[in-house]
């Protein structure tokens, strides 16, 4: 993938860099693999604001995407890389040998034509999926499961990928992106391969309004507020507003959130970086 910058002709073109979408092939979706999609604009079923700041945005449809992989030693052939709206990655449409399509996350360097296949007989290539008992140490993997026939959960987004170190019994060693190392089953699948666009985060908006479309509404500083409004609100002047926390009074920038209890930590070695 690339970016590309536009010539300021207009205020919302100065600053900003944009996808060329290089890769994409088509942008027309498999109509029997998108569906409806809804959107709550942060409110609960009872009407309530629940989460601030979301709501308008441009109309999605949702691409069904097959994060299991189940057809086993069936080979498919990548048909087209495709935008979804829903992820940062892209997305690769596959045709399977029996006629059936589906939707995978396409790994970076994938092209039309390339030829995919799940399994534990399959090889390590790019864009395989196999239990992590078969993948080579060292290799790098991503749409990683947690639990065998969950389907991926862990290492979705663009660009990102996953290390794989070695096995200890029956448990697998995995980099995870965020510099966590931890043990994940050997019968848990994963895909070879890093995801795709990852260039993702190298994009400016250059406007407001392109936030607007992405469903995002306008989002007011706590220290701009009022004390009855917000922790870290009030003072005379540009008051600094005291200790980093959100609206609720949870605390931010180094607060540990993560239930202490949870028995997943039992199989953290090594948390992620601070």
């Amino acid at each position: 993938m690339s970016v590309r910058k536009y010539n300021p002709v207009t205020p919302g073109t100065r600053t900003r860099v944009g996808n060329t979408y290089a890769e994409v092939t088509t942008n027309i979706p498999e109509k029997t693999l998108t569906s409806g999609k809804s959107r709550s604009g942060g409110r609960n079923n009872s009407g309530k604001m629940t989460v601030r700041n979301r709501g308008g945005g441009h109309k999605k449809k949702y691409r069904i995407i097959d994060f299991k992989r189940t057809k086993d030693g069936m080979p498919a052939v990548v048909k087209t890389i495709e935008y979804d709206p829903n992820r940062t990655a892209y997305i690769a449409l596959i045709e399977y040998a029996d006629g059936e399509k589906r939707y995978m996350l396409a790994p970076n360097k994938i092209q039309v034509g390339d030829e995919v296949v799940s399994g534990e007989a399959a090889e390590p290539n790019i864009g395989n999926c196999v239990p992590l008992s078969k993948v080579p140490t060292g290799s790098s993997i991503h749409a990683i499961e947690l639990d065998p026939g969950r389907g991926a959960v862990l290492v979705r987004s663009a660009g990102t990928a996953a290390t794989f170190i070695g096995k200890e019994g029956k448990y697998a060693i995995v980099k995870l992106p965020s510099g966590e190392v931890r043990k994940i089953l050997l019968t848990c699948r994963v895909t070879i391969g890093t995801t795709s666009n990852g260039d993702h985060n190298k994009q400016v908006l250059g406007k407001a309004g392109r936030k607007r479309w992405l469903g995002r509404r306008p989002r007011v500083r706590g220290v701009a507020m009022n004390p009855v409004d917000h922790p870290m609100g009030g003072g005379e002047g540009k008051s600094s507003g005291g200790h980093p926390r959100s609206r609720t009074g949870v605390m931010a920038k180094g607060q540990k959130t993560r239930n202490p209890k949870k028995k997943s930590s039992a199989l953290i070695i090594q948390k992620r970086k601070k």
